[in-house]
């Protein structure tokens, strides 16, 4: 066992080494290719700051507002049919949009409920099992120029309802 954490510790530095090795083999500049890098990925986060500024205002408007927990009231009966916890539903919603954001709903319901309790363990594993859609597709395609998604909304939003039901499995099967 010791020898995993000694090989976790080392392989961060071992494969800076061979970066670097490498490139002095090839005789590149490493460090004017670090600074290139760097200033591009600086000027990449630039471009997407006000994707990302309307995303948590939206998310922040919507928590706030009181919207999530309506949409939670409004879908209560079928979830209650299904024997989906309803106080779920606004977690499931804010996690397409922002991760940061569903995790301090998660902190919510680990303070309302508890994190050992059926719904903690539920939310746990649900967010593990979904993605943060919206905010994917808008700054990745954005930041790769990809203007037609074709099927990317559809498919993605069909593979975080089949995570959310797969985790609703789980957990029921657990328990």
């Amino acid at each position: 066992m010791n020898f995993i954490y000694y090989l976790s510790d080392g392989i961060i530095p071992f494969i800076f080494i061979i970066i670097i090795g490498y490139g002095m083999l090839n005789k590149v500049d490493i460090f004017d290719e670090f600074v290139t890098g760097a200033m591009d990925g600086l000027r990449t986060v630039v471009s997407i700051l006000p994707t990302l500024i309307g995303l948590i205002a939206a998310v922040g408007i919507l928590r706030v507002s009181g919207c999530l927990d309506y949409i939670a009231d409004i879908i209560r009966p079928v979830t209650d049919m299904a024997g989906f916890p309803s106080e779920l539903v606004p977690l499931s919603v804010v996690k397409m949009f922002s991760s940061s954001a569903a995790t301090g709903l998660l902190l919510d319901i680990y303070k309302e409920s508890g994190p050992d309790s059926y719904v903690g363990v539920l939310a746990s594993v649900m967010m593990s099992c979904s993605e943060t859609i919206f905010y994917t597709m808008s700054v990745y395609f954005m930041t790769a120029g990809v203007t037609r998604t074709r099927y990317t909304l559809a498919g993605a939003l069909l593979a975080t309802f089949a995570g959310i039901m797969a985790s609703f499995v789980l957990v029921n099967q657990g328990l």
